[in-house]
């Protein structure tokens, strides 16, 4: 396992540490090797995948949260809830209301 130092600009010096090595097919390697862009390591590729993905789970995390904290407000009675038919009458007028947008501009 290799160990990294990196120093950016304004912080200072800070250890990276390498994420466990994955076995994949060699089929699933040479489309990833395909896909990279100009000047995009294999490594960089999958650093960033799983940056994205690390991204998606915390945010996921944080809409269960807000879900969790708006459905208590519902039962204690500190938050409204609406019906069905509210939410599909508000989203309905709102679709209209953008595609009249496009049709204007068209």
């Amino acid at each position: 396992m290799h160990v990294h130092y990196i120093r950016p600009m304004n912080s200072p010096q800070l250890k990276t540490t390498a994420i466990p090595a994955v076995r994949v097919e060699p089929e699933l390697r040479a489309q990833m090797e395909a896909l990279l862009r100009d000047g995009e390591t294999l490594s960089s590729f999958v650093e960033g995948v799983v940056r994205e993905a690390v991204e998606r789970r915390l945010e996921d995390q944080a809409f269960y949260a807000r879900a969790m904290a708006a459905a208590e407000g519902v039962r204690n009675g500190t938050e409204r809830s609406y019906s069905i038919e509210e939410v599909m009458t508000r989203l309905q007028g709102k679709l209209e209301a953008a595609l009249g947008k496009r049709q204007q501009a068209a």
